[in-house]
């Protein structure tokens, strides 16, 4: 069993490159405060630093000018994917900077993955729109999955398949 296979990030670069001063690139432990800032930024229970090192192997950052403005946690195994965590920086948000990313990272999967796999917050409807563009489509939810302010919310399960 294949436990992380390769993205390919030069085709994640080509869907990027209508859009100047973008790239997308693996992450590496330099790269850690900045993830971690947009992590505090964008999470109302962020993960821990720790918890960001030890998947550092499987992040991705959107670079904007030589700045990370985003980050992405996807982990690959066998014919699937799974996208953990994906975050833009505050002020890049309601930009297109996640579609964008996204797709970008959509088209890096490596050609053998057919089914990509994502939860969201029930309650944050502009990220399962954006879902829903990219064509991900509900097919479960996980009951009290997620931590609040009132105690814990449901997750939506989100698919897409390629082809």
């Amino acid at each position: 069993m294949t436990l992380s296979l390769a993205l390919n990030l030069v085709a994640a670069n080509q869907v990027l490159a209508n859009s100047q001063g973008h790239n997308i690139r693996r992450a590496n432990s330099q790269d850690l405060l900045q993830i971690s800032a947009i992590e505090n930024l964008t999470s109302a229970y962020p993960c821990s630093n720790k918890q960001l090192q030890d998947c550092i192997d499987k992040t991705f950052v959107l670079i904007e000018d030589n700045a990370i403005i985003g980050f992405a946690v996807i982990v690959t195994v066998e014919n699937q994917a799974e996208l953990h965590n994906i975050a833009i920086v505050p002020q890049g948000q309601g930009k297109g900077f996640g579609s964008l990313f996204l797709k970008a990272l959509v088209a890096a999967l490596p050609a053998t993955v057919d089914q990509f796999y994502l939860e969201v917050r029930v309650s944050n409807y502009r990220a399962i729109r954006l879902y829903q563009r990219m064509g991900f489509i509900k097919i479960a939810e996980r009951k009290d999955y997620y931590r609040n302010g009132l105690g814990r919310e449901d997750a939506v399960v989100m698919a897409r398949t390629s082809g």
